[in-house]
């Protein structure tokens, strides 16, 4: 089966789903976003504002569920998402002289997507894999930070977490959201670990941000943890189809998102105004996430960069200019393992072994031509 078989069409890529009760989901991720960030910035600690924001990402997790299975779940992501915060913070103190910094974030990169995708496979968490927490590692290891920041990347990134989680159980409040039917989850226990698919899971993330990590630092740009997250997004998906689909749906985006953010980091927003338009961001990429990959980007892109300035200005260009180059190095590498990939190769050898339809039968006085 040739891969042309499997590339998305033009109308596959601006398809939307169903709306799904996400009206909800982005109040909750608004509130968690929300209320840190204003917090720091109203007690003058603005360059804490990433490691806030890491921990409010949990309210992302077990998005569609109950609330027992959504506390489960949040409770997971946390830990995950501090533990990253964290390594990136510890990371940001290496010298950035060198190669030495590099190697170490893309090997932490690493590191800490296999433990998720473990921990993902073990709670079936969803959004499904390690974006979130190979996100937190690159950009926290962005910051300019030393020792002492270490302690207070995890401290702030666990209060803002316990936050987020506080939030998804409010719905336990309201009686009629407590008697609404939920998604059933299928929650693994630890026999989950013995599964060939949850090692396979693991080492193809591992793989993949190794390789992507390796090449983004090659071309000498900035940000290549933005290629490293981006080898991660079609992986998260089950089969090719859905996987291009997703690469596609994430350069597009991104590239289009870049023409957004452009205009955006040139109004030079910072304080209240900059926070404020952040987690309008955030809230309209939940409204449309989870029904156009996309078309989301193109808020979840200005979102990530405005990030990058709420500890200070930013030489714009090369911010989007890395944006841009490493997005599309990043899906190159994803689409790459995807295709090496055993769901791949079964998929080629089952198309094979299928039968040929059989020809239509000629009727009489029917042209076969």
């Amino acid at each position: 089966m040739s891969i042309a078989a499997h590339l998305p069409r033009a109308h596959d890529l601006v398809r939307f789903g169903p709306h799904n009760d996400s009206h909800a989901v982005a109040a909750r991720a608004g509130i968690s976003v929300a209320a840190p960030l204003l917090t720091l910035t109203a007690t003058g600690h603005a360059g804490w504002a990433v490691y806030a924001a890491f921990g409010a990402f949990v309210s992302l997790y077990g998005r569609m569920h109950g609330h027992r299975h959504r506390l489960h779940t949040q409770l997971a992501a946390s830990a995950v998402l501090v533990a990253a915060v964290t390594l990136g913070a510890a990371i940001a103190t290496i010298p950035a002289t060198g190669t030495l910094r590099a190697g170490v974030l893309v090997l932490g990169c690493a590191a800490m997507a296999t433990v998720a995708s473990v921990v993902g496979d073990l709670t079936r968490w969803h959004p499904v894999g390690p974006l979130f927490a190979v996100f937190a590692v690159a950009t926290c290891a962005e910051t300019h930070g030393s020792g002492r920041d270490i302690l207070t990347a995890c401290a702030v990134a666990a209060a803002s977490a316990m936050f987020a989680t506080a939030i998804g159980q409010a719905g336990r409040l309201s009686r009629r959201r407590r008697t609404r039917p939920r998604a059933l989850a299928q929650v693994g226990g630890l026999t989950v670990l013995r599964e060939p698919t949850v090692v396979r899971h693991a080492l193809r993330y591992g793989g993949a941000i190794v390789v992507a990590g390796a090449l983004a630092t090659s071309v000498g740009i900035g940000h290549p943890g933005w290629a490293m997250v981006a080898a991660v997004v079609p992986l998260s998906v089950p089969d090719t189809p859905t996987r291009l689909l997703r690469a596609a749906h994430r350069v597009v985006g991104t590239l289009l998102g870049v023409v957004v953010a452009a205009a955006l980091l040139h109004l030079r927003l910072d304080g209240w105004e900059l926070i404020a338009l952040i987690v309008a961001l955030q809230v309209v990429t939940e409204l449309f996430v989870g029904r156009n990959y996309g078309f989301a980007m193109l808020f979840i892109t200005p979102m990530a960069l405005l990030m990058s300035t709420v500890a200070g200005p930013v030489d714009v260009g090369p911010l989007l200019r890395d944006r841009a180059v490493q997005t599309v190095i990043g899906a190159a590498v994803g689409i790459g393992i995807a295709l090496l990939s055993s769901e791949h190769r079964a998929s080629v050898l089952a198309a094979r072994a299928e039968p040929p339809a059989p020809a239509p039968a000629k009727t009489q006085g029917t042209s076969a031509t």
